[in-house]
């Protein structure tokens, strides 16, 4: 599966990886997926993020 949702801009958020260039980097969704366990919750606060963001977020970190 390619990660297209997985962006790393050396001029942003110090090159770590993100979201579709958004200022929010892999490590923050895997931290908010343990603090939002509800995804409705999630979803609510952090409107930008996508399903397919987060699916890739993780594979993304499986794979490190």
């Amino acid at each position: 599966m390619k990660l297209d949702r997985i962006t790393s801009n050396p001029n942003c958020m110090n090159g770590q990886p993100s979201i579709r260039n958004l200022r929010l980097i892999v490590r923050q969704v895997i931290e908010l997926l343990a603090t939002y366990p509800n995804r409705e919750e999630l979803r609510q606060e952090f409107p930008e993020l996508k399903d397919e963001d987060i699916q890739q977020a993780l594979i993304f970190v499986s794979s490190k």
